[in-house]
């Protein structure tokens, strides 16, 4: 006669069997309930952060090899088409996403650690490491400029800096820091209102936080500040302020984040037809419906105005709340890419520009015609050069594809390795 505990461990090596014959990394599923909650949840993280990450080389394809990129901006009602514009603008999403997510991931890497010197260390270094390499791996990466003439400041840059400032806040309460990231995200766009003289220090001060800056620095450099930090910083505190959401129950998560993200959006369609307040651009009635369409739609990233922080962590919310119920393939190829967010964008935006480099070698051009100094990618200034939007999209999905692999091994690297650096990378 079998004992109750014999029959329990042969419960138990059967289940080890099984998840062992499906798939070695799943034994976390054996350590209970909560945990595999909570792994199900960063599951439901990766999946959506992957998803916009696969759109942002999108956008990024685009902007270095589309024919009119450098001459023409997408949004521009009076010379773009409808599918340029919405090419540009689904791209809007991955910014606010990526920022929001890397907030929340924060919040969750706060609580596990449970430890306030220890966080505050890790987001301060992790804060340093990202500016550092935004203004050598990544810049070097876009522009291909071994002169560095150009220091662009953009996302990777702005969560730096989001860290740094978490990293001194974490002594305050969750709710104190979504209240100041609220307060940001709604309140930004009154200072635009302000009439700062031209020349006073205020504004001097103020506007390379606030608003899209360009400072000659010397002999032909430039420090050029795309994304202002303390407007995305806002979006970064709201990010990990919900990172409290992600503890819930499941079913209970799913429906808050659906009312929020449908909130979030029909406060954007009010706010948008009230055409008063939240982004600097109002919309305008145009020659036909789909102009004027396109015309309320184009709201204002740089800075992210209240309505485009609206209308893009909207369908952030919503995206979570159904994550969970995506088709399960796709989640597992979204969070490939998702679980290496800082991988993948610096090997995409290289892989990006070789190939446009190729581009223009088979579209007739010579070496000493191409111009890496002067923020155009390499592209000359004279004679057409790049590509329509139809072969943007086949190279497109094509970077996509081939950066599957490489993620997915960089991805298990990290799992099976404890280096120091791989929490930087």
């Amino acid at each position: 006669m079998v004992s109750p505990a014999e029959e329990l461990q042969q419960e138990i090596d059967i289940h080890l069997r099984i998840v062992n014959h499906e798939e070695k990394g799943n034994l976390i599923n054996l350590v209970g309930n909560e945990e595999m909650k909570f792994m199900k949840r960063i599951t439901s993280i990766d999946t959506v952060r992957g998803m916009v990450m696969m759109i942002m080389a999108l956008d990024h394809v685009r902007d270095l090899m589309h024919i009119h990129s450098i001459s023409q901006i997408p949004t521009d009602l009076a010379t773009t088409t409808p599918l340029l514009f919405f090419t540009r603008w689904v791209t809007y999403l991955c910014a606010p996403i990526f920022v929001f997510l890397a907030g929340s991931t924060a919040y969750l890497t706060f609580k596990r650690k449970n430890n306030l010197s220890e966080s505050r260390s890790f987001l301060l270094n992790r804060g340093i490491w990202l500016i550092f390499i935004e203004f050598t791996v990544v810049n070097f990466g876009l522009f291909f400029d071994i002169g560095f003439h150009t220091l662009l400041f953009e996302v990777i840059a702005t969560i730096g800096f989001g860290f740094l400032i978490l990293s001194l806040s974490l002594k305050l309460s969750v709710r104190q820091i979504g209240i100041i990231g609220l307060v940001i995200v709604f309140g930004h766009n009154i200072l635009t209102n302000f009439p700062f003289p031209p020349t006073s220090f205020l504004r001097t001060v103020l506007t390379p936080l606030f608003s899209p800056t360009a400072i000659p620095l010397f002999s032909g450099h430039a420090f050029v500040m795309g994304y202002p930090p303390i407007p995305w910083l806002g979006i970064l505190l709201i990010g990990f302020a919900s990172g409290h959401f992600f503890e819930m129950e499941e079913k209970k998560k799913e429906r808050l984040f659906l009312k929020i993200g449908v909130t979030a959006l029909v406060s954007f369609v009010i706010l948008r037809f009230v055409n008063s307040y939240g982004d600097p651009v109002s919309w305008l009635s145009q020659k036909n419906s789909m102009l004027t369409f396109l015309s309320f739609m184009n709201v204002t990233k740089y800075p992210p105005s209240l309505l485009f922080c609206l209308v893009t962590l909207g369908v952030l919310f919503i995206l979570l709340a159904f994550a969970d119920h995506f088709n399960s393939h796709f989640n597992r190829i979204a969070s490939v890419y998702g679980k290496v967010p800082l991988f993948y964008f610096i090997v995409h935006f290289y892989l990006i520009h070789l190939i446009t480099l190729a581009v223009l070698v088979l579209q007739g051009f010579q070496w000493s015609q191409f111009e890496f100094a002067m923020g155009t990618f390499g592209r000359p200034k004279v004679g057409a050069s790049g590509l329509e939007l139809m072969p943007i999209y086949l190279i497109w999905v094509g970077v996509v594809l081939a950066l599957y692999k490489p993620c997915q091994w960089y991805g298990k690297y990290k799992t099976e390795h404890r280096k120091w650096w791989l929490r930087y990378v």
